[in-house]
C-alpha cells in the first residue's frame, strides 16, 4: 500500500477522528487499548554488545518508531523479509506474492535490553498478533505477523514466546504471529526510514502509529526515550 493508499484506508475507516486527529497532531486511535504482556520465561543470554533482531507486524513505519525510541536500540531500519533479494522491492511486496513481509532490523545492546525484551515491547504495543495477515487498515501476506530470528537461540526463545503467551490466554484470541528462520533481511527504499519522525501528522500516522508510541511510554517507562534512534540523524 502506497502511503497516499494509507491515508485514503485510515480515512475510510474512521473520516471525523482521523480529520480531528491530523487538524490536532495528537494520537486519536479510539481502539488503541494498551494490553502489557507478561515477560518471557526464557529469554537468551547476551552475546557481546551488539545483536540483530528482526520482526514484522504491519506497516514497518509504526515498527520502526516504536523501536526508535527504546533505550539499547543503536537502529531500527524498515525493510524487506521473508522473499527473495529481487523481489526486496516496495512495489512488487506491495503485492502480496513474493513471500517478504514489511518488516524491521533493530540492532541493540544486549547489556541494556535483551532479546526477550524486544519481543515483549514487539508483543505489547508494536502490533496484534492476533490478526491474520492484515493490521488495521492494512491486509496481505506482507502485513503479516511474523518473526525473523537470526540464530538458534532466538528462535527457540520466540516460539517458546509465542506459546506461553498462548498458554497465559494473553490475548483475547490465539497468537497467529510466525516464526520464520533461515531467512534474509533487505533494507527498503530510503524514502520508508525515519517515516513516523518526518511525518508525525500524516493521518495514517496520527491514527495507527502515534498511538504505539504513547503506549510504548506508558507501559515501559524505564525502556522509552524521547530522542529516536534514527537511520538520518537529524543535525542542528
Amino acid at each position: 500500500m502506497t502511503p497516499t493508499s494509507r491515508f485514503f484506508a485510515a480515512a475510510a475507516a474512521a473520516p471525523l477522528l482521523v480529520l480531528a486527529a491530523w487538524q490536532l497532531g495528537a494520537p486519536a486511535r479510539a481502539d488503541e487499548e494498551p494490553r502489557l504482556v507478561p515477560p518471557p520465561s526464557v529469554d537468551e543470554t547476551a552475546k557481546g554488545a551488539q545483536e540483530v533482531a528482526v520482526v514484522a507486524g504491519g506497516c514497518f513505519w509504526g515498527v520502526q518508531g516504536v523501536f526508535q525510541h527504546v533505550k539499547g536500540v543503536n537502529s531500527a531500519l524498515a525493510g524487506y523479509d521473508g522473499g527473495e533479494a529481487d523481489t526486496a522491492h516496495y512495489d512488487m511486496t506491495s503485492r502480496g506474492d513474493t513471500g517478504h513481509a514489511e518488516s524491521v532490523r533493530i540492532t541493540f545492546n544486549p547489556n541494556e535490553i535483551s532479546y526477550g525484551r524486544i519481543l515483549q515491547i514487539y508483543f505489547s504495543v508494536a502490533h496484534d498478533p492476533t490478526e491474520l495477515n492484515r493490521q488495521g487498515p492494512d491486509s496481505g501476506t506482507q502485513y503479516r505477523s511474523a518473526i525473523f530470528p537470526t540464530d538458534d537461540e532466538q528462535a527457540k526463545v520466540a516460539k517458546a514466546y509465542v506459546a506461553q503467551l498462548d498458554a497465559a490466554h494473553a490475548f483475547a484470541a490465539p497468537i497467529v504471529t510466525k516464526v520464520e528462520p533461515g531467512k534474509t533481511f533487505y533494507a527498503a527504499e530510503d524514502y520508508h526510514q525515519d517515516f513516523l519522525f518526518l511525518n508525525p501528522t500524516y493521518p495514517y500516522i496520527v491514527y495507527n502509529d502515534l498511538p504505539k508510541i504513547d503506549n510504548l511510554k506508558r507501559l515501559f517507562p524505564d525502556a522509552y526515550r524521547a530522542n529516536p534512534a534514527l537511520v538520518h540523524p537529524v543535525h542542528s
